[in-house]
């Protein structure tokens, strides 16, 4: 049982990390997840009240990377309501055409959500250049925070 739990574990955290890259996967929820499975193998004695606060709001925090730096992107490029829909929904159209889809995706969203909105071209590849920006913010914070959930866990059941 204790290889099983430990496949498990590792194998959430995996998928927790690759969501970071790929919004189809579950990301923080993954990596979340695993702690209960330890605590379902193992015991919950190591995570007190502290442990579940702070990566609880580290969960919070990688859910308002994930949404509000990629607007932020597009917002702080001039773009338009329209293409922040736009670079969301070409996200996750892109996704199914990993990797390239994830950079394309949301440039090409954006675009178009922004033609929509009445901007000229030029001004709608500038805010797509935004989003992607905005997208490549996001990544790095969410792969951070997710790497940060992943070190307490270990300190934490090392005491």
């Amino acid at each position: 049982m204790t290889i099983l739990g430990w496949i498990l574990i590792i194998a959430l955290f995996v998928i927790g990390m690759a969501g970071a890259v790929y919004p189809i996967l579950p990301g923080a929820l993954a990596i979340y997840l695993a702690f209960f499975v330890y605590g379902w193998f193992f015991s919950f004695e190591p995570f007190g009240a502290g442990f579940w606060i702070v990566q609880t709001l580290i969960v919070i925090a990688l859910f308002v990377a994930d949404y509000v730096v990629g607007a932020w992107g597009v917002k702080k490029f001039g773009g338009s309501r329209y293409s922040v829909i736009g670079s969301t929904l070409g996200i996750i159209a892109g996704s199914f055409f990993f990797p390239i889809g994830l950079v394309i995706g949301p440039f090409i969203g954006a675009f178009i959500g922004e033609l929509i909105a009445g901007a000229a071209p030029g001004k709608a590849v500038k805010v797509s250049l935004g989003s992607l920006l905005g997208l490549l913010s996001s990544t790095v914070v969410k792969v951070v925070l997710q790497i940060t959930m992943v070190i307490l866990f270990f300190i934490w059941i090392g005491r």
